[in-house]
């Protein structure tokens, strides 16, 4: 009996630990790579920032050398720091897209830094209108290159967006061998209680109801038991002990009647 109640037990505690188990180490493999494509598209979207930043700034400079007629000197533009940018872009292990529309970018910020070369050219010439030269033809390149920035921004946000899906499906896949094992654990106890109910609670009752009958009615104990447990043992011992204190009743009962006898014999 303890060994079946015991096995029945254990065997519901090993399905839920397996379950979860498995639950804890698919949630940590789908975090661990999904936080590093999470982690690498934030690093991404901050380099894009960072690029925008600096042609920005580049660009107002230069507005405001093309403002002031008595400027001749040229702006700096920190061109190591946009290019280690673009590396940084370009050797991400972002989807192939985002590569693609780094080196668009990067045709975009050639034919940019091309004609804003042409800046010391305009300036110490007689015949260019610099704000001409500014808003035609460095203008439309600054578009361009500043458009080309903000769709691999958005391309970025995109992937970040579907990364972030993923893991919220990963994580519901996760859960499902814990849900699964939660509805196997209930299904076991709920076979565990059938189980003890019909084996074990059901027989104990019977033997109850014997015993009632037998020591308000002298009914004889008749509850038997098939198996090799302990409640057959116990109940088989109940029953020696109820047959053999009946039989016992029945002789002092017996002996009374006997000395009830014999009284008015001896009287006489």
């Amino acid at each position: 009996m303890k060994s079946k109640v015991t096995l029945s037990l254990l065997s519901i505690a090993a399905v839920l630990l397996i379950a979860c188990s498995i639950s804890v180490m698919e949630y940590a493999r789908m975090s661990s790579y999904v936080s590093d494509l999470v982690a690498e598209d934030i690093s991404s979207i901050n380099t894009a920032r960072k690029l925008a930043s600096l042609t920005n700034a580049y660009n107002l400079d230069i507005l405001a050398v093309v403002g002031d007629e008595h400027s001749v000197s040229l702006p700096d533009f920190n061109e190591d720091a946009f290019m280690a940018c673009s590396d940084t872009l370009r050797a991400s292990t972002l989807s192939q897209s985002i590569s693609s529309l780094t080196d668009s970018l990067l045709y975009a910020y050639s034919a940019y830094m091309l004609t804003s070369l042409e800046l010391q050219n305009v300036l110490v010439s007689d015949f260019i209108d610099t704000r001409a030269w500014y808003f035609e033809r460095l203008q439309p390149r600054f578009n361009l290159l500043n458009a080309r920035i903000e769709k691999l921004t958005a391309a970025i946000y995109k992937d970040l967006q579907a990364n972030s899906e993923t893991f919220e499906s990963g994580f519901y896949r996760s859960i499902i061998p814990g849900i699964v094992a939660v509805g196997v654990g209930i299904l076991l106890v709920l076979l565990l209680l059938f189980f003890v109910t019909s084996y074990y609670v059901r027989p104990v009752y019977k033997m109850v109801a014997s015993m009632e009958a037998y020591l308000s009615l002298d009914k004889k104990y008749t509850t038997t038991f098939e198996g090799d447990d302990q409640l057959r043992q116990l109940n088989d011992g109940i029953r020696a002990l109820a047959d053999e204190n009946q039989e016992l009743r029945r002789r002092i009962s017996a002996l009374k009647k006997t000395s009830e006898r014999n009284e008015p014999e001896d009287r006489q």
